[in-house]
């Protein structure tokens, strides 16, 4: 398996913002502090196991993944990672605008884009691009793990070529609010989500800025180390 400690380059809500609070209260945790977070009464009355719902996600922060997580290949540092974080952010560039709406994506929940983006597409496809030199090639095991078999030949591509299967036209931003339901569940936790998620009273979102993300060892969750604003 690949060996640790694993980094990856999110998109992550300011710290200030009633979406970055809104991610941490479900999810249970908050990634710039490491600290344990309240869930909501509305999300434990809905569903009394929503620790259980929210396992996987909480592990990596609320998010959405730009750069999917990876070992440092020998030779690069945490330092030099972040130095090229601080330089990709600082090229000039389309600062993506999404309409973000809460639905459902393969089974899970997440907040997501109304319509696609082209400015959001192309900023995932350059993280992917800029920071692969810094990865380290997946062992037989990692990849293994992405079960192969079960994407198509597009994604094993991007799989052996990126490291991951989803990038470049397979992208779909999503900050993942649950893990993967069954269909009798996703419907009340859906309708719940939403209603929270539309008192925010958010009608864009701005994906204006990068965040460097840290998994020590393998039970360890991912945490903040680094943020940057992208320049406009």
């Amino acid at each position: 398996m690949t060996g640790f400690p694993r980094y990856a380059i999110y998109f992550a809500a300011g710290a200030d913002g009633s979406l970055s609070r809104f991610g941490a209260e479900l999810l249970g945790y908050d990634a710039r502090t490491g600290d344990e977070v309240p869930f909501p009464r509305e999300a434990l009355q809905i569903a009394p196991d929503w620790r259980d719902i929210t396992t996987d996600p909480r592990k990596y922060g609320f998010h959405a993944t730009l750069k999917a997580p990876m070992a440092l290949v020998s030779g690069r540092t945490e330092a030099e990672l972040m130095a090229a974080c601080a330089t990709f952010a600082g090229q000039s560039r389309t600062i993506p605008v999404i309409r973000p709406v809460v639905d459902t994506i393969s089974g899970f929940i997440a907040v997501i884009p109304a319509e696609p983006v082209d400015a959001l597409q192309q900023l995932a496809a350059d993280c992917v691009r800029e920071f692969d030199s810094f990865r380290a090639a997946l062992t037989a095991e990692d990849r293994a793990r992405r079960r192969p078999e079960k994407l198509t030949e597009r994604q094993r591509d991007y799989l052996d070529r990126w490291g991951y299967p989803y990038v470049m036209e397979e992208f779909r931003f999503h900050m993942t609010l649950t893990g993967r339901l069954d269909a009798e569940r996703r419907g009340p936790i859906l309708e719940m989500l939403r209603g929270r998620f539309a008192s925010l009273r958010l009608g864009a979102l701005a994906i204006d800025r990068l965040a460097l993300f840290k998994q020590d060892e393998t039970k360890a969750r991912f945490g903040i180390i680094g943020e940057w604003a992208l320049a406009r």
